[in-house]
């Protein structure tokens, strides 16, 4: 065996390949499914609490602050431990998915809320009371004028966090979720080939990479707008 076949039947084993392609793709649509629904959740929480520390009022702006800075403070290893392990002892038993899912979705929220707060501070403070000179109310005011323009200048730094959240969806293999690395490892231990890994890492590239390239021309459109 030369050294060029050696290393494929080592990394790149058609048998191999075969027999675990459908529990790959499985574990695939699992890291996807869990991935978009982060994306959604978290950036939508984290829009509303940055909207919500907008008030003014510190009983609201301090526990947002708070959870703001404990999320992401805490590694999401640990975040996922714990609800995954104390929330039962509360009467609420969540499973892996939904563990997974909560708690990435609290750590993107306090990265996009920061994000979202700087923005706002970053407009004027003469743009608020431009706008309600016009009879706009404060809500009217915040989503037309400020919040288009915050939105826009907390995209490029939020961009990149947001895939490096989601792509600790494989942490959830800590609380058994069958997403793709954890499939893949499960299965290369079996097989006694890293294979499964290599096809995991492959799933990677094609599930993120796009994701890569879009960020970085979702920056530098809205850098320049």
């Amino acid at each position: 065996m030369t050294a060029d076949s050696g290393l494929l039947f080592t990394f790149f084993n058609v048998a191999v390949a075969k027999q675990y392609l459908p529990a790959i793709l499985e574990g695939t649509l699992v890291t996807v499914g869990v991935g978009i629904a982060v994306v959604i959740t978290g950036t939508l929480l984290g829009l509303v609490l940055a909207i919500a520390r907008s008030f003014g009022l510190r009983a609201v702006a301090l526990p947002i602050v708070a959870f703001a800075d404990i999320m992401r403070s805490l590694p999401p290893l640990v975040v996922i431990i714990v609800l995954y392990f104390g929330l039962p002892s509360l009467g609420v038993p969540l499973s892996a998915f939904a563990v997974t899912w909560l708690s990435l979705s609290l750590v993107l929220a306090a990265y996009a809320e920061e994000s979202v707060w700087a923005g706002i501070l970053a407009v004027p403070a003469g743009q608020m009371e431009a706008a309600r000179s016009t009879g706009l109310t404060w809500w009217q005011s915040m989503l037309s004028v400020l919040l288009p323009q915050a939105i826009r200048r907390a995209v490029p730094p939020l961009t990149n966090r947001v895939i490096s959240i989601t792509k600790n969806t494989a942490l959830g293999s800590v609380v058994a979720l069958n997403e793709v690395l954890n499939t893949a490892q499960g299965a290369t231990s079996h097989a006694g080939n890293p294979t499964p890994l290599m096809m995991a890492a492959i799933a990677y590239l094609i599930v993120f990479l796009p994701l890569v390239i879009a960020s970085r021309s979702i920056e530098k459109r809205w850098r320049r707008a």
